[in-house]
């Protein structure tokens, strides 16, 4: 059953719910798959070379799809997000950073602007310089993020009715947390790692199966993992990700800078050995709804089924 609001029918969307563009895992597929399904998927620039970029872009084939990009990255070269507009996509997202030098361009291209924010500062900023969409992420989200919950900092930003659409992102992990969103006045959701282990991801296939066995419980945030991958990340945001041996072991940047080179060398391998005991598993505290691995189209479907069947339960509780 199609849950219709503002920003669905402005998208042309039978469901309300994004991919969330996680970098190494939301491909040209999965972002098509999510689409097909009646959402809107989008591809992960991330750390990817440009040419790279473009390929998961073309993966999608017919499919509208997105592209997101680390809006900090595009400061060092924003070749690829020039190389997307001139493809027409349907929508680009922007996180981490200020967005003011792109926005007119992205706007111009055609494509609905999707920028992220973590407080009520950065959504009002977000709608000064003319975002379509402002995707409110909590500090549930898997991935890099700030400290606010969801459910208050959404509530804000709903209430300071900025004028573009609101996403909420964060912890979404079934149907009952996409009505939960839109109770609260958002007009969506994005969902990163709903879709972690999904069939079409290109998470590492143990990755897939270790996620599968995890819960809430088992994540933490902080920055161990972007200093031993050596990624300058701005201040401000933490990595949420599952609290696995290596984390234990080196909790925090200045931990890991007494970390040996045979340390190093362990860590440069992990990910390729696919051993996420060291390796980083970059999901949230949705991650407990993530039972098995599925076409992402199957996910869209249950989402949607269950929201609707928690609406029309919410309903039923209200008396003449």
């Amino acid at each position: 059953m199609p849950i219709v609001t503002r920003f669905s029918l402005s998208a042309s969307l039978d469901a309300p719910i994004v991919l969330a563009p996680m970098a190494g895992v939301s491909g040209g597929a999965l972002a098509a798959s999510v689409t097909r399904a009646g959402g809107l998927g989008f591809v992960a620039a991330g750390y990817a070379e440009p040419s790279e970029v473009l390929e998961q872009f073309e993966l999608a084939g017919d499919a509208q799809v997105g592209v997101g990009f680390l809006t900090w990255r595009l400061e060092e070269d924003c070749s690829a997000l020039d190389a997307i507009l001139e493809r027409k996509p349907p929508a680009i997202f922007l996180s981490f950073g200020d967005a003011s030098e792109y926005a007119a361009r992205i706007k111009a291209s055609g494509a609905m602007l999707h920028l992220q924010v973590q407080t009520l500062s950065a959504a009002r900023q977000a709608a000064e310089i003319g975002a379509d969409v402002i995707v409110v992420q909590g500090t549930e989200a898997g991935g890099h993020g700030a400290r606010r919950a969801l459910g208050p900092l959404l509530r804000e930003i709903v209430c300071a009715d900025l004028g573009p659409y609101v996403l909420a992102a964060g912890g979404i992990g079934d149907g009952q947390s996409l009505a939960s969103a839109l109770a609260l006045g958002a007009d969506g959701v994005v969902c990163g790692t709903a879709f972690y282990a999904a069939a079409e991801a290109l998470s590492h296939p143990r990755a897939k199966r270790r996620a599968i066995d995890l819960d809430g419980d088992c994540t933490s945030r902080g920055d161990v993992f972007d200093a031993a991958r050596g990624i300058p990340w701005p201040s401000g945001w933490s990595l949420r990700a599952y609290k696995n041996a290596f984390v234990t072991r080196w909790r925090d940047k200045e931990g890991y800078a007494l970390a040996s080179q045979a340390d190093r060398d362990a860590f440069a391998n992990a990910t390729i050995e696919g051993d996420f005991e060291i390796a980083p598993l970059l999901v949230g505290e949705g991650i407990g709804r993530v039972t098995q691995t599925e076409p992402a189209g199957d996910i869209v479907e249950r989402f949607m089924s269950e929201a609707a069947a928690t609406i029309a339960g919410c309903q039923a509780l209200l008396r003449p």
